[in-house]
């Protein structure tokens, strides 16, 4: 049967792309959307990249894999959105979008009434994430951050659909498997949870990282996922490493805005109450001291020198 998303449509054994023109209120925003529709039936799969500014690998990997699949390949439907939020991406170039200041992976599932980011949000869940088997969110640490390659999934309290979110985890085939024990939040695979839909965050590359290897990593813990979730056949490529489970354990915001000096970085084990760098008034040269939340290894951290009050300047996570 025909398959429609929003403006777009794909029959079985056929591919269609477009832009979908969605109202954001103040503005519009055009959405690229690539359907493609196996002629096999199968599991209906969603991959989205660019919901954040300034990270590339999942938007190219997304783009790339969007150009390679054709309906012979897929068993059944794959739904991919390499932008999934343009103002951030085009505009920002950061987590945050230029038109109202706001983190789209804060605000899920949205509000149609919202602003604009808030409306983006409700674009995609209202039309892309329902009906999926499955769906992905490609990230990457973006061009002022330092990240470990990682999978994040929730514990939900649902035993059948924790343990499909932690077998897609594991199919990525990165060694940090880090889960969250809620599915709370206003994060994009913790929204899809609460709507009963299996889903994982994929963060591949550091600092705004492009590089060919980089996105191919990427494309190859796509390629076994979905061969995982049955929709595609053949051999995969094999893990980068033997998964291994991590639990989050803190977060570190700045106490203030100014310079960030850090003296602990990405991949360093920290201890709860550890100095791990310092914030500099600019004009004073008064320090606020920052310390661990909490001990475990840095995940994922600030990499940039000017930050305001409030900024994320770590996340630790230890062996589960």
């Amino acid at each position: 049967m025909t398959w429609t998303i929003a403006t777009l449509t794909a029959e079985p054994g056929a591919k269609t792309s477009g832009t979908v023109t969605v109202d954001l209120g103040t503005t519009t925003a055009d959405v690229p959307l690539i359907l493609i529709h196996g002629s096999r039936p199968g599991p209906t799969v969603v991959i989205t990249g660019g919901v954040h500014g300034g990270e590339f690998a999942g938007i190219a990997a997304a783009a790339q894999l969007a150009a390679r699949l054709q309906p012979d390949d897929v068993v059944g439907r794959i739904a991919i959105c390499p932008v999934a939020n343009p103002p951030a991406v085009y505009g920002g170039r950061l987590n945050v979008s230029p038109l109202d200041g706001v983190n789209i992976n804060r605000v899920f599932p949205g509000d149609p009434a919202g602003g604009p980011t808030e409306r983006m949000a409700a674009w995609l869940f209202e039309h892309l994430i329902p009906g999926a088997d499955a769906y992905a969110d490609l990230h990457s640490g973006g061009i002022d951050e330092t990240l470990l390659d990682f999978v994040g999934y929730r514990l939900t309290g649902d035993d059948a659909l924790d343990a499909r979110n932690r077998a897609m985890a594991h199919a990525v085939g990165y060694e940090h498997v880090v889960f969250g024990r809620s599915a709370e939040g206003g994060n994009s695979h913790a929204a899809a949870n609460r709507l009963g839909i299996p889903a994982v965050l994929i963060e591949t590359g550091q600092r705004g990282d492009r590089d060919p290897a980089t996105v191919r990593t990427l494309l190859d813990a796509l390629h076994r996922l979905l061969n995982h979730l049955g929709a595609i056949e053949g051999p995969a490529p094999a893990p980068t490493a033997t998964p291994r489970e991590w639990v989050w354990t803190g977060d570190v915001e700045s106490p203030a805005a100014g310079l960030w000096y850090p003296d602990a970085v990405t991949g360093d084990e920290v201890t709860e109450g550890q100095a791990i760098g310092r914030i500099v008034d600019p004009v004073d040269g008064a320090e606020h001291k920052v310390t661990a939340t909490a001990t475990g290894t840095i995940i994922y951290g600030m990499n940039g020198l000017t930050v305001v009050r409030g900024a994320h300047l770590a996340a630790t996570a230890a062996p589960a």
